[in-house]
């Protein structure tokens, strides 16, 4: 039995920011609060409306939930740890190397872990692989500048890659590859049941990731057994080649032919009553409470020996 306790600890709960996974994060947030209090916590939430950081007096820990730009992407880490306060989930260099898919990719292919062929563009620029590929904006998460391209339509790639660039100077172009969706959660050295997403209608996108019955989390799934270890093994090779910590979910298409392809790995996974981690974690044997807990504990765990490395 865990003695961690969440009883006398002060807690700051991050969420909003100035990204465009804002909405999102706060969801997240007023989930993890609740969670926090159901386990006698003493929370703080602080709704973070821009860049400014302000935390409240004597807190033990800040509970980062700041989904995407400033609190996902290592900014928000390298502000409180340059104030010596303790905060939840990866580091500033694996935050910063996790969030940008470009750099995730890279680390992926120095690894040999398994990844969808690719281009990078810049602005002006026209992919130049065969359709079908998936035009992403590389520095945002929630599905936001997401496009999947299935025909050679110039007025759809168009319009997609207008749409990614409003997130910046530079789109990842990715290879499709039709699948099964699975996520994997990674808790401290524990690997989480495999989810299979299915959306109700279509790719699980935006709507059907945040809206209560669009989509249907199946646990675990449904794999042979050899090859729900080959994907959990590889989803941990994953989090900790991007050197993460604490915490992360792993994003894997599997395809027919039994091969499957890490997409990414996200440091701040959703924590709303229709996320994936949540539910990862209560087949697991953690209910809401515990998730977070655990989390914190781990978190003042690598905070105090990163502090004695100093």
């Amino acid at each position: 039995m865990n003695s961690f306790s969440l009883k006398n600890l002060r807690i700051a709960v991050m969420m909003g920011g100035p990204g465009a996974e804002a909405q999102v994060s706060r969801w997240s947030g007023e989930g993890v609060a609740k969670a926090l209090r159901k386990g006698g916590a003493d929370v703080v939430v602080c709704d973070i409306q821009g860049t400014k950081v302000e935390v409240p007096e004597n807190i033990d820990i800040v509970f980062d939930i700041i989904h995407g730009t400033f609190g996902e992407d290592g900014t928000l880490q390298a502000i409180l740890e340059e104030r010596g306060i303790p905060y939840t989930g990866a580091g500033v260099e694996g935050s910063r190397i996790a969030f940008d898919k470009i750099l995730s990719k890279k680390r992926f292919l120095e690894l040999g872990i398994p990844t969808a062929s690719f281009e990078i563009l810049q602005r002006g620029e026209r992919p130049k692989m065969p359709v079908p590929y998936v035009i992403k904006a590389p520095r945002e998460g929630s599905t936001i500048g997401v496009h999947i391209i299935k025909k050679n339509d110039e007025t759809a790639i168009t319009a997609a890659l207008e749409d990614s660039f409003k997130y910046g100077d530079t789109v990842l172009v990715e290879e499709f590859l039709p699948g099964r969706e699975l996520t994997v959660g990674i808790l401290g050295d524990d690997i989480l049941p495999i989810i299979e997403i299915k959306a109700q209608e279509g790719v699980y996108d935006y709507q059907n990731k945040y809206t209560p019955g669009k989509s249907e989390h199946l646990i675990p799934a449904p794999i042979d057994p050899a090859l729900t270890k080959k994907i959990q093994e590889t989803a941990l090779a994953a989090h900790r080649g991007l050197g993460l910590e604490v915490y992360s979910r792993v994003d894997i298409i599997l395809g027919d032919n039994g091969k499957f392809i890490v997409l990414e790995a996200n440091t701040l996974p959703g924590m709303t009553e229709t996320s994936l981690l949540p539910d990862a974690a209560a087949f697991f044997g953690l209910d809401f409470t515990a998730l977070c807990a655990r989390i914190i504990e781990l978190s003042l765990l690598r905070s105090r020996s990163n502090s004695a490395a100093k």
